[in-house]
């Protein structure tokens, strides 16, 4: 009854047996009595349930719905444990697929702005080449007074005194006498 057949698979706890489970490992020699060969089948029960008991008590650990249930007087059936973690199998799943596409959002939000901060940077480089290469009148406009006034200066004739008070990043107006 215990002896190996051939055509047999082992599962993947390593168990081979016409009876059972005999594993493959722990294969002993011939049984003495039929005794022997139901406590050796039994053994290897028992450690077979104990397997999935121990997997079922794991994937319960592992779901947040579940956590508590191990304390409680009334713990969750083998059912149950199933259901939830096949939800939340389902939600992680869903939760992922969102991320995941907040992630490409994100990538392409930040590509949009690399573009833009590039176009930025090249137009920025072609305004100041053209400004060192442009004339020195080409910013300058006569005031109804009569006077050269920079086009930044809105036509303001200001002294250079008011000019010193106002901060360094603002262009400074540059006058001459006409």
């Amino acid at each position: 009854l215990l002896q190996r057949n051939s055509s047999e698979l082992p599962n993947s706890y390593g168990y081979n047996c016409t009876f059972c489970s005999v594993s493959l490992q722990e294969e002993s020699p011939r049984y003495h009595s039929v005794a022997d060969k139901r406590a050796h089948h039994n053994a290897l029960e028992r450690k077979r349930r104990d397997h999935i008991k121990d997997s079922f008590h794991s994937l319960r650990d592992s779901v947040p719905a579940l956590q508590g249930e191990k304390q409680s007087t009334k713990q969750a059936s083998r059912a149950q444990i199933l259901d939830k973690a096949t939800e939340y199998i389902q939600y992680m799943r869903r939760k992922n697929h969102t991320h995941q596409q907040d992630i490409d959002d994100l990538k392409r939000q930040n590509a949009l702005l690399e573009q833009q901060v590039r176009a930025l940077e090249k137009v920025k480089g072609s305004t100041q080449i053209q400004t060192n290469y442009s004339s020195p009148d080409s910013s300058l406009y006569t005031n109804p007074k009569g006077s050269a006034v920079s086009a930044f200066d809105g036509g303001s004739d200001s002294s250079s005194e008011s000019e010193a008070e106002e901060p360094p990043t603002r262009k400074k107006l540059r006058m001459e006498a006409s």
